[in-house]
């Protein structure tokens, strides 16, 4: 649609000119998708890994076990994984580790020492919490929680949430990619031991239309993939107040609501209810009710744009204005 040129320019620019390989943009509203295009050596058919895209979809699978009253958000980890926290004088529950606040040390994503053994290490960064600091290996957590309250392997479950959201595409084959992400092993990600993990807090590959059914989803809140009680709920922040700590320090304007990145005071964006989430490899996937309008960007640069300068926000705004 042409009012969504200048944000279609910004993603022909940063391909033609750097640092993006290729790209795939789309806009969706509440009854589908409004505008896509591809760029560079790329379809918009294409499957992309999300990295922490993955994040709210498994939120999203925890959130209909909740709603069946198999968890709550206070359900202990200890529960889905009994030896969990030896050592720990606090008790680290299900809202903890989908709101960065659970304390848990942090390996690297691409750990060779298994997700599961990772997540069983001794000691803690911090008191659940009492702190907010980026975790990935807490979503291994969850998804432990997932497989204890639903008896099935926790992929089911995330499968489950692409196909009422009509998201077909959703998966853990890397192989269903053609976009492996470029200097993933200069920025530090050996990615064939990292795809090989099946993260649940990273691991998924989709395709743009794949958000972008899921971002109308959400803005319908008919209840396709969680009742609007519970799409309400996620969205309350679990960490107002709390010491946030790098890559996510206070002055970002966000806070974590349940799983979602709630960019509530951003200072670089023109919104104040916008919610969504960044992968690893410079996709996005953002969703602002207020206009009714979600956006995702795919492309595959290891470590991001935001390495080479270029300011997301840019695009948030040249979507939001024409929104």
């Amino acid at each position: 649609m042409p009012q969504f040129d200048h944000a279609f320019d910004w993603v022909r620019r940063n391909v033609a000119d750097g640092p993006l390989p290729n790209a795939v943009l789309g806009v969706a509203n509440a009854e589908g998708v409004v505008a896509l295009d591809a760029f560079g050596e790329a379809s918009v058919d294409d499957h992309y890994p999300l990295f922490s895209i993955t994040k709210p979809v498994v939120g999203l699978a925890a959130l209909r076990l909740v709603e069946q009253g198999r968890l709550t958000p206070d359900t202990p980890l200890e529960r889905g994984l009994p030896g969990f926290g030896a050592g720990r004088d606090d008790v680290v529950r299900l809202r903890h580790l989908a709101s960065h606040t659970s304390g848990i040390v942090e390996p690297p994503l691409d750990t060779p020492d298994g997700l599961r053994p990772s997540l069983l290490a001794p000691g803690r960064d911090f008191a659940a919490g009492t702190v907010s600091r980026y975790s990935t290996i807490a979503f291994e957590g969850i998804a432990a929680l997932i497989e204890d309250a639903s008896g099935a392997p926790w992929e089911r479950a995330v499968a489950e949430v692409a196909e009422r959201a009509d998201a077909s595409g959703l998966t853990f084959d890397a192989d269903a990619s053609p976009h492996a992400p470029i200097d993933s092993a200069e920025q530090g990600l050996d990615y064939a031991r990292f795809a090989a993990l099946r993260h649940p807090g990273a691991g998924l590959l989709g395709r743009a239309s794949d958000l972008l059914a899921l971002g109308s989803a959400l803005l319908r809140d008919d209840g396709a993939v969680v009742a609007p009680l519970t799409a309400a709920a996620m969205l309350r922040p679990l960490t107002s107040g709390l010491p946030k700590l790098e890559p996510y320090p206070a002055s970002r304007g966000q806070d974590w609501g349940f799983t979602w990145n709630l960019r509530h005071s951003a200072p670089g964006l023109l919104t104040t209810d916008t919610f969504g989430h960044g992968g690893w490899a410079g996709t996005e996937f953002w969703v602002t009710p207020s206009l009714g309008v979600c956006f995702v960007l795919m492309t595959n640069l290891g470590g991001g744009f935001g390495r080479f300068g270029v300011d997301a926000d840019e695009l948030h705004n040249a979507v939001a204005a024409a929104g």
